[in-house]
């Protein structure tokens, strides 16, 4: 019996050799290019370091006190979060709806449609956004389009308005990643049980009542993970932006991850590579806090999901 248990031990232990030794590579990956430099942002965080050379003159937390004393951080703080809005909003919402659409199997081609959803998505982001700066242009399809039927007698300033370009930017947005979250959704709704929905048919549930008490309920955990996932994807968007508005025009579509890439490389002067990790840092932060309400809600809803659709199993819908 001892060494039988010893033979497995050794092989357990192999087992895990092995394991550790796959999974070594992807830890070396993950410290050099992803911790390494979020522990030197901190670092430089406290330095007036132009990028260039030592790092000598040690400012402690003055560059905190600067950034949150200028209007243009406030002004980029305030745009990621209107995108951030309206790009959750808008996106998870028809999402969802083109997912509902396409789950049901007497739709006839539904392969094909998933394909031409998501096409947008493997698409390169800057190529999508110089592509729509030229359809949005002054000059662009849009304009000519909407001139062509009458709608407009002189073109539109999409990408000039302050009001429009954001507008613009959160559409494009949008639908630029539709079809990932379509595909998330579609997930969850592959999930759901059929037995519930044939339950429901024979209690003579309407589409409404099927859809507010079993499907939507049932939609909820992964629901709250979509959420999660494209608030914090939202809040990093930078190539979109830099490619169709580049912030502008007159800073109202510049979102903080452009911000940081204004001071730490396309300032006039010397880079200011400090002050950019500074604010690198606290769209760290902040970002780390909003994940971790969400992750909160995340566990709620897992907790009590299928509470709702359990309840209406012995009642009518």
């Amino acid at each position: 019996m001892s060494k039988t248990k010893l033979k497995v031990n050794k092989q357990t232990k192999k087992r895990y050799i092995w394991a550790y030794a796959f999974i070594l590579p992807q830890l070396i990956v993950f410290l050099g290019l992803s911790l390494y430099p979020i522990i030197m942002s901190y670092v430089y965080s406290l330095y007036d370091w132009s990028g260039i050379g030592p790092m000598t003159d040690f400012v402690g937390f003055d560059n905190y006190l600067k950034v949150f004393s200028e209007e243009k951080f406030w002004n980029a703080f305030k745009n990621t979060f209107i995108y951030t809005a309206g790009f959750v909003t808008i996106s998870v919402s028809i999402a969802l709806l083109f997912a509902l659409i396409l789950n049901n199997p007497k739709l006839k081609g539904r392969v094909v449609y998933r394909t031409v959803y998501f096409l947008p998505v493997v698409t390169t982001t800057a190529i999508v956004g110089i592509i729509m700066k030229n359809i949005f242009g002054n000059t662009g399809l849009i304009n000519d389009v909407l001139q062509m039927i009458g709608v407009i007698d002189q073109a539109v300033p999409w990408l000039t308005n302050p009001v429009t370009a954001m507008i613009v930017l959160i559409i494009v947005g949008s639908w630029k990643e539709i079809g990932i979250i379509m595909i998330y959704w579609l997930t969850g709704l592959q999930m759901i049980p059929k037995e519930l929905y044939e339950a429901a048919k024979i209690d003579g549930a309407s589409s409404w009542q099927v859809l507010r008490h079993i499907t939507l309920p049932l939609l909820a955990p992964i629901g709250a993970t979509i959420l999660l996932l494209t608030t914090v994807s939202s809040m990093r968007v930078f190539d979109l932006v830099k490619t169709l508005t580049d912030g502008g025009p007159f800073f109202s579509t510049e979102t903080l991850e452009l911000y940081i890439y204004r001071f730490a490389f396309a300032s006039e002067g010397p880079s200011q590579v400090g002050y950019a990790s500074t604010v690198g840092v606290i769209l760290g932060v902040a970002v780390f806090i909003i994940s971790l309400m969400l992750g909160w809600i995340v566990m709620k809803v897992n907790k009590h999901k299928n509470k709702d659709a359990i309840s209406t199993g012995g009642k009518k819908l």
